[in-house]
Parts: structure tokens; C-alpha cells; sequence
């Protein structure tokens, strides 16, 4: 834990439930449940079971201590299973009975993000909440569209917004369909120690864990790491879209959205300043996803039935992964939360071209009467000379010859209204909402 860079990159309630303190439970858990699911189906005597839950649930364990003993062994649980059998008594023989280390670390990896998912989950729903708010607010809120960072076409607010929803709403799909199972193999996956009732214990102890039973172990199968790294860096793709946007509407000069809240968004020597310091604090914790997801793919291809370095090479990215995602929408949140809209200045931009950015619209109109070529020239001429301050664009279409053979000047008028001309903007913005909604109930 970083006392200097955590409260902004590892912001929110996930950071602690992959702290070292939420490994070790979860590791203590998992030893716990596999003594539970053997004395299930009769390996081990019940009461020597409930010894070593009591020792794992009351027991003194040291983290530091724990991590300096793995280091002659190569993984925590091996050091952990000596401090568990130590304090165990006669139950001692039965801790860790038929498992490998791996074992214990990858159920391990599950239950931890099983729990992880929950305060994640919170922040992502609220995210969406709130984003459905400013999308079904703002539905009608006309906007400058752009395109490759330039003035485009109208679109709305709420519009831009349900972008953000429906990417939300995808990510907490895929996040809520992610494979969470146990795993128990011993040493090379045929659990051959507990002899023909090792699918009977795999079954207890996924039970007894709350995570799913696999077809067989997958000690070298990691497509259940690879799906919940891809799931995790897809919502910070999400995060790190909308966050960025946020920032670039929020520019001084475009000035259409703003954070506002007590005490943030200032700066260490300019007092002017009023950045939007959520969706910056989003965008930096988004942007440690992809390194860490990569990483974790790099360390898919493992060997024979138990792979050397490559498994142990999972652990820290997906810790990091998990506090870089729950800090990311954690600030999304929070930045949705503040945003402030600001109509009037939407439209100051939308008129900052003096119409031009409806000449396609002209340009369509125009082309039934002229065709498309000499539609598009007259058009043109018409903008070029708008923007090079020679006159207002609605005089210049109804002055030139052409154009005001063929339209009026309340058509050209209408023609380049933004509000007149946003398709079907307020459709796919009640669509998105209720692809939310039913979402939302179907959960």
C-alpha cells in the first residue's frame, strides 16, 4: 500500500478487498473449506475439521512474516500451511490434506475476487445510475458533435451520455458472466491422494467456497484469469472513454461540463483553475489496466500439468488490476456525481461557426434540385466565405444565385437549426435506457 499514491490511484472500497490482509483471509479461507469439504464425504474427522476453521478464523498469522517464509518455498501458502499446522494440535495432520500450493493461491484468486466484485459492482451501478440520470435529463440538450477532435454534426447531451451508459452496461454484463471457480488438483491435477472421492471433495469445497465447480482442474488452463483480466480492462476502456471526454468538454475554451464540488479542482499555483479532478483521477487509474492486462495474457501459455513461474507471475498484476478498475470507477462515479451541464454554452459553441456545421444539411437539401456536385460547390463557396468573416452564413446561402433559386431564405433558415437536425438522437437515447432498465430488472 502506497500512503503517497493510493487515495488516487487505488480510491474506493476494492483496494481493501485485495489488500495483503483480504490474501491471507481469503488463503485461510480457502484452507478452512477444503478441511469442511474432506470431513463432507468422511476423509477427515469433523471435529479436527472444526479445529483448523477455528485456528484459520481466530489464529495469529503475520503478513509480513508469512511473505519472508515463502520465499524458500516459492509461494505464500506453503509457508501458510507450517503456521496453520503449528497452532493446529493433533488436527495438524489433516491441514492441506491431497492439495498442492497452487491450489490454495488460485481458489485463492477466486474467492478474492468474488469478494472484490462487490464493491465494485456498487460503484459500477452507480456510475450507470447517474449516467442514466444525465442522459434521460439531458435527452433534448443540443450539442456540438465531433468528429476527429472537430466540429461534426448536433448530437445531444444525453446522447453523448447514453454512449457512456451503454459501455457501462456491457461491462457489468460481461463482469457478472465471468467464470469464478475453485480449484483442487494436488500435485498434477488427477487429485490421485484422495483417491476416488476427489470429485466428491472438489464439489464440497467449491461448495463450501461459493464458487463454481470446474469440469476438472485448471492448474495450466487459464482462460478463467484471461476472462476476468479482459472483463476488468474492458470497463476501465469504458472508464478511460467517457473520463476523457469529460476532460476535453471541460477545457476552458469548450467549457460545456464542469466538476463542482467543495474543495477540488484547484490548482497548486493558479487560482483560476477549476480542473476535473475525478475524470483525470479515472483516466489515470483507467490507464494501468492495459499493461497489467497484458501481462496476465503473457503468463496464459503454461506447461505440461503445472506450469514453473508462470502462475506465480499472476499475482500481483491481478491484484493491481482489481485496484486500478475499482479506483477508475470509483472516480467515474464521483465525477458523474459532480458534473454540472451547461446548455447555454452548448449552444454558444454550436453557433461559434455560424452554421456551417449544418451545411451537409443544406447541401442534401439543395442537391434535389441541382444535383449533388453543384449542391456541394455552392454550398461551399458559401462557408468558405462565412468563416473568412465576409458575412453571416444564412445571408450568403440566400444571396447566392443558386441556392436562392431553390430555397427560401426561412428554409435555409430551418436548415441550419441544430435542433432541427439531430436524427434519431432522442431514440437511441431512450433505447439505451431502457436496455439499463431491463438490465437492471433481469439482475
Amino acid at each position: 500500500m502506497s500512503e503517497l499514491f493510493d487515495p488516487v490511484l487505488a480510491a474506493g472500497a476494492v483496494r481493501d478487498e485485495v489488500s495483503d490482509a483480504a490474501w491471507l483471509r481469503a488463503l485461510l479461507d480457502v484452507e478452512a473449506a477444503l478441511a469442511a469439504a474432506e470431513a463432507d464425504v468422511g476423509l477427515v474427522p469433523r471435529e479436527q475439521a472444526d479445529r483448523i476453521a477455528e485456528v484459520c478464523r481466530e489464529g495469529y498469522f503475520d503478513v509480513a512474516e508469512i511473505g519472508a517464509k515463502a520465499v524458500g518455498v516459492g509461494s505464500p501458502p506453503a509457508a501458510l500451511v507450517r503456521e496453520i499446522t503449528s497452532q493446529a494440535g493433533e488436527a495438524g495432520r489433516y491441514v492441506h490434506f491431497g492439495a498442492t500450493s497452487q491450489d490454495i493461491m488460485d481458489s485463492a484468486v477466486m474467492l478474492l475476487a468474488k469478494r472484490a466484485l462487490i464493491p465494485l459492482f456498487e460503484d459500477l451501478e452507480a456510475a450507470a445510475a447517474e449516467a442514466a440520470r444525465l442522459a434521460s435529463e439531458h435527452a433534448g440538450t443540443v450539442q456540438v458533435g465531433r468528429s476527429l477532435l472537430q466540429q461534426a454534426i448536433p448530437v445531444t447531451f444525453g446522447f453523448t451520455v447514453a454512449g457512456w451508459l451503454s459501455g457501462l452496461d456491457a461491462a457489468a454484463q460481461r463482469l457478472r458472466g465471468v467464470r469464478l471457480a475453485a480449484q483442487l488438483g494436488g500435485a498434477t491435477g488427477t487429485l490421485a491422494s484422495l483417491g476416488e472421492r476427489g470429485p466428491l471433495v472438489l464439489a464440497a469445497f467449491s461448495r463450501r467456497l461459493g464458487l463454481d465447480e470446474p469440469v476438472l482442474p485448471w492448474h495450466t488452463e487459464r482462460t478463467r484469469i484471461a476472462e476476468l483480466a479482459g472483463a476488468l480492462g474492458e470497463l476501465c476502456g469504458v472508464v478511460g472513454g467517457a473520463s476523457r471526454t469529460i476532460t476535453l468538454l471541460a477545457q476552458t475554451e469548450v467549457a460545456e461540463v464542469a466538476e463542482i464540488a467543495e474543495g477540488s479542482g484547484g490548482s497548486s499555483t493558479m487560482p483560476h483553475k477549476r480542473n476535473a479532478i475525478a475524470a483525470i483521477a479515472a483516466q489515470a487509474a483507467a490507464q494501468q489496466a492495459p499493461g497489467l492486462v497484458s501481462t496476465l495474457l503473457a503468463a496464459m501459455p503454461q506447461e505440461h500439468q503445472r506450469a514453473a513461474g508462470s502462475w506465480h507471475a499472476e499475482w500481483r498484476p491481478i491484484t493491481e488490476l482489481f485496484r486500478s478498475t475499482g479506483s477508475a470507477i470509483h472516480w467515474l462515479r464521483t465525477s458523474f456525481e459532480r458534473l454540472r451541464v451547461d446548455p447555454a454554452r452548448m449552444r454558444e459553441n454550436l453557433d461559434a461557426t455560424g452554421g456551417a456545421i449544418l451545411s451537409e444539411r443544406v447541401t442534401t437539401e439543395l442537391a434535389k434540385y441541382t444535383g449533388r456536385l453543384a449542391a456541394h460547390d455552392a454550398v461551399t463557396a458559401c462557408a468558405k466565405r462565412a468563416l473568412a468573416g465576409e458575412g453571416a452564413l444564412l445571408d450568403l446561402l440566400a444571396e447566392h444565385p443558386l441556392v436562392g433559386k431553390h430555397l427560401s431564405r426561412e428554409q435555409i433558415a430551418r436548415l441550419l437549426d441544430p435542433a432541427d437536425y439531430l436524427g434519431s438522437a432522442r431514440v437511441f437515447v431512450e433505447r439505451a435506457l431502457t436496455a439499463h432498465a431491463d438490465r437492471k430488472g433481469s439482475q
